[in-house]
């Protein structure tokens, strides 16, 4: 709609409130538009400012003056802007033409359309409470809370609770990684309720404090998450940039103050009830206060507390704006005006800020759309994944790849040749199959190793020192009282049954006992040669020439032995193996003889070796415990404490070492395996292909 800079404009609303505001840090002054129906705040310029006091002329009137009467130079075009902003956000009276708009808007966007749907999918409010008067009752009796003293009271118990879980860190991640149940998770869920309560509350508690009126407190629905809200945007009515980041810092301040008094209260008490609420406090509060509140990447605490340090309204509106005009200058060489005029340092802090804002924001959308999908059952959490991705990533792009297309003709050559030949190159490098690189991790070990053990409870005659040894050298040498008597026995019996037998052969008279009497020599025989057996197991000898190590240098002969504890260990330190673990999804990239680089923990230099054989079915049990997540190793094990279980699963390596780590000992380390070539894009339509394939089993 053309717009006559000749005409006045459109009264503005009778129920709007203008007041002054802080000046920009340019010293410029700035004034502060309040819709008292919406309670919503719009701040101007000097401008603006001078085009409203005016504003019952017509636009061309209101330029000469200000021209006239000040020293701004204004155009009709901003005159012309400020009014459609204005009609925009209904700041103005309702004309029969915008009032049918209107009506036309109602009947279009009404709960019936999908537009209405969507919308309140995504977002929508419920107004619980309108908490004025009991903010103020409570604001006086907490009088003591914004002393000078309760702030530094606070803070030194918070590092006294952090030092003292320090002290006993074990037992506080532990009980973290226990609490990780159906019970846990309720237990997680009733602090997240309780801090999130409080933490609102703060916000609500300063704004009041510094005058203003909290309208109401409820609950904020963000992709169907809840999320408590307290609606303080009348603190855009405070002149003092200190005073809104108080506002906007409370509920951070609050959670932290809570998390280290909980910390400390944890660090104090008793096993029990008590100290696990205490522990789902305090864990909750540091992740929520420092993990995401914290974050200026979303329109959360973090992003208002960042604004008002830096004074600078709209961060995020301003900031992307400055990083799209930046792309198109860069880019596509588009000679488009900066929309703010700032230093060129400045500019590009704004720039680099909306980039990561970016990228943070597609991780975490793609993970909200993951999260939905998963969520709901398979057709209805596709459908939303569909509009998570289209509507947080695909129509933004989708947007300015638009306004590239509609403004082509403006893309000089050299650009346009520099932008076929970069996407030619990207094509280039995602097509071509590259070598890649597979990583695990692994303990080293020698390919021959021998643990020894006594097959019986023995007593100690002889042990050989540690050093090296010989095959067939003696290692130890037991013996066992009883065995030993019992071959004793029989030997003296054999010896009487021989001389009895002798005796029966001379006399005529002893045929018929001569039957009786070898059979009973026989069964002494087998009992002395049986023990003999047992005796000779008592005796342990190298299978192979190695090294025989990690014997208890307190054992001393005549001393009693356990078949389940561990004499010592014989090794043969000539040819050395790791046994590694790789993801399931790299198992198809190997193959035997694949080189690899073996890097021991906290050793810079590899060892390379090579793909000896690969195991078709996951591991079931880890075969070294120092891998386990349970014994703070790399590989995450089920929370089953009877098993070694990788979870996710994990498949076993063999890799053939060249040489021997330096300390000629088991050592723990990781693995970079020269994996099959690949081609990205291959691989990516593969995978697109398969996950399509395997979710489309409604």
């Amino acid at each position: 709609m053309t717009l006559d800079p000749d005409l006045p404009s459109p009264a503005l609303r009778e129920d709007l409130r203008l007041g002054e505001s802080a000046s920009g840090k340019d010293g410029e002054p700035s004034w502060m538009i309040q819709d008292t129906v919406i309670n919503r705040f719009y701040r101007i310029g000097w401008l603006e400012f001078e085009c409203l006091i005016r504003w019952d002329k017509s636009p061309a009137q209101i330029c000469q003056e200000i021209t006239e009467q000040t020293a701004l130079r204004p155009d009709i075009s901003q005159v012309l802007d400020l009014r459609r902003f204005l009609e925009r956000h209904d700041l103005l009276k309702p004309t029969p033409e915008s009032l049918a708009r209107l009506q036309q808007r109602d009947r279009s966007d009404g709960w019936l359309t999908w537009r209405w749907w969507l919308h309140h999918y995504l977002f929508f409010r419920i107004p619980l409470l309108r908490p004025q008067r009991f903010l103020t009752r409570l604001t006086r009796r907490l009088k003591w809370l914004f002393t000078p003293a309760t702030p530094i009271v606070v803070v030194l118990l918070s590092v006294l609770g952090i030092v003292l879980v320090l002290q006993q860190w074990d037992t506080f991640s532990s009980a973290v990684v226990e609490s990780f149940s159906t019970e846990g998770l309720i237990s997680f869920a009733i602090a997240l309720v309780v801090a999130k309560t409080l933490h609102e509350l703060a916000h609500a508690l300063v704004a009041t404090r510094l005058g203003l009126r909290v309208a109401h407190m409820g609950i904020a629905f963000v992709v169907l998450w809840p999320m408590l809200y307290t609606d303080t945007g009348e603190s855009w009515k405070l002149r003092s940039s200190r005073q809104r980041l108080a506002i906007a810092s409370a509920g951070i301040l609050c959670e932290l103050s809570l998390a280290g008094l909980a910390t400390l209260g944890w660090s104090l008490a008793d096993p029990g009830a008590l100290r696990n609420a205490l522990l789902y406090l305090a864990t909750t509060s540091w992740v929520l206060s420092l993990g995401l509140n914290a974050s200026p990447f979303m329109r959360f605490d973090g992003y208002f507390i960042l604004s008002d340090l830096l004074d600078f309204p709209n961060l995020h509106q301003r900031a992307s704006a400055l990083a799209r005009v930046g792309i198109r200058r860069t880019l596509l060489g588009f000679d488009e005006p900066w929309p703010e005029p700032f230093r060129a340092s400045h500019r590009r802090m704004l720039i680099a800020f909306e980039f990561v804002t970016w990228l943070y924001r597609l991780v975490l959308f793609l993970g909200i759309a993951v999260t939905v999908y998963l969520f709901f059952f398979k057709l209805l959490g596709a459908f939303l994944f569909v509009v998570e991705v289209t509507w947080f990533i695909l129509m933004p792009v989708t947007r300015e790849l638009n306004y590239w297309w509609t403004n082509r003709h403006r893309i000089r050559p050299n650009r346009r040749l520099m932008l076929m030949a970069f996407a030619a190159a990207f094509l280039l490098l995602v097509a071509i199959p590259w070598r890649t690189q597979i990583h695990a991790e692994g303990v080293a070990r020698t390919e021959r190793q021998l643990r020894v053990f006594v097959p019986f409870p023995a007593r100690i005659q002889n042990i050989h020192p540690v050093g090296q040894v010989q095959a067939d050298d003696t290692l130890m040498v037991m013996e066992e009282p009883d065995i030993t008597s019992h071959m004793q026995g029989s030997e003296a019996g054999i010896r009487g049954y021989e001389a009895r037998l002798a005796g029966l052969i001379a006399d005529a008279g002893g045929l018929e006992q001569q039957a009786a009497t070898r059979e009973r020599l026989r069964v002494q025989y087998e009992e002395a040669a049986a023990a003999r057996s047992e005796i000779a197991r008592l005796i342990l000898h190298a299978p192979f020439a190695g090294r025989w190590m990690d014997v208890n240098p307190e054992w001393r002969a005549g001393q009693w032995i356990s078949p389940k504890e561990p004499v010592g260990v014989l090794v043969d330190p000539s040819r050395w193996q790791v046994d590694a673990y790789v993801r399931q999804d790299d198992v198809p990239r190997l193959a035997a003889g694949d080189e690899a680089h073996f890097y021991p923990a906290g050793q810079a230099a590899p060892i390379t070796g090579h793909v000896v054989a690969i195991d078709t079915t996951r591991a079931r049990q880890l075969t070294h415990p120092m891998l386990a997540s349970r014994y703070k190793g790399p590989v995450t094990v089920a929370a089953d404490r009877d098993t070694l279980t990788p979870n996710p699963p994990v498949f076993h390596v063999l890799v053939q070492l060249d040489a021997a780590p330096p300390n000629l000992w088991e050592t723990r380390g990781q693995l970079q395996i020269d994996g099959n070539r690949r081609s990205l894009l291959v691989e990516g339509g593969t995978h697109l292909v398969a996950a399509l394939v395997r979710e489309s089993g409604f």
